[in-house]
């Protein structure tokens, strides 16, 4: 459900009659364009979406005789549609806010053209409805690729992305990271508003990255092109030398590729999430360096 004053305010609508409810129960980024229906065509009507109509509609309404008129408008409404945006500021034909109104359909006006409505109103849409979670861990921006970086409490997850923001790389979220699945096989994480740019240290305490470093050394959101897993060194088991075998975490159904980086002493972690990013980019255009070296040794 969404907050109609959210809604009021991301598409700038103005409303014209109101619900009342403060939410609009829509599940769907699509919309519909009710020509069909508004000529009497009820058959498959996707009245869950919000309703758009442009000047084809309207001209269409305005074209029908006042009995004809009204029949049509309490057909269409009395499906119940979370919302009816009129578009390019036209005046509503008379009927159309009193039928609104018996049926307790809000119905906003907006000053933009159909097509300019339509993508405004899908792409909020899609980024509100969005799958989403919370997970604990550190996602940074290195050459491009959003690096997720999990493990345990003080493993080292914060000091490396504070070494990687010096080296010129930015910050997305520290400790909270918010994931939403924005599109079929595609993650964007971000920091929630409170905590945004600010990192904790542990034996110094919480920074703002964005004063210390500059607004260049943060980004709002990115999206997760990996995730790297560390943890500490564990005597006698067998870490990955070779970097063959590809892995894969699932988050929300989506399958992102994975490294299990061991922690021990002297090791430069941010030199290795800077290879990581760069191999992951040379992966992704079709260069194996492992398996490189096994197919010309075999060769």
């Amino acid at each position: 459900m969404l907050q109609i004053s959210d809604f009021m305010q991301a598409l700038q609508l103005t409303e014209i009659s109101g619900s009342d409810s403060e939410f609009l129960e829509i599940e769907s980024s699509d919309i519909n364009r009710p020509g069909l229906q508004l000529a009497g065509f009820l058959e498959h009507f996707a009245h869950m979406r919000p309703q758009l109509i442009g000047k084809v509609e309207m001209s269409y309404l305005y074209s029908l005789d006042e009995e004809t008129r009204r029949k049509r408008l309490d057909d269409f409404f009395g499906y119940h549609p979370p919302c009816v945006i009129i578009c390019h500021s036209m005046e509503c034909v008379d009927g159309l806010l009193d039928a609104a109104r018996r049926f307790n359909v809000p119905v906003f006006r907006s000053i933009d053209d159909t097509t300019l409505v339509v993508l405004r109103v899908i792409n909020f849409l899609n980024t509100q409805l969005a799958p989403r979670i919370t997970m604990h861990g550190v996602l940074v921006d290195v050459y491009g690729v959003g690096l997720l970086m999990t493990g345990e409490s003080g493993v080292g997850k914060s000091e490396a992305a504070l070494e990687l923001v010096k080296r010129g790389h930015r910050l997305v979220a520290d400790d909270v990271v918010d994931i939403q699945r924005v599109a079929a096989g595609r993650l964007v994480g971000e920091a929630p508003e409170m905590i945004r740019h600010y990192m904790e240290i542990r034996g110094v305490g919480i920074i703002d990255i964005a004063t210390m470093y500059g607004i260049g050394s943060v980004i709002k959101s990115k999206s997760i092109d990996m995730v790297v897993h560390m943890e500490n060194w564990q005597r006698g088991k067998e870490y990955d030398r070779l970097g063959l075998t590809d892995e894969y975490e699932e988050i929300l159904d989506v399958h992102v590729p994975k490294l299990l980086i061991p922690i021990h002493p002297g090791r430069n972690l941010a030199i290795v999430l800077e290879v990581a990013a760069r191999n992951l980019r040379l992966k992704q255009s079709g260069y194996n360096a492992a398996k490189e070296l096994v197919s010309n040794r075999l060769g």
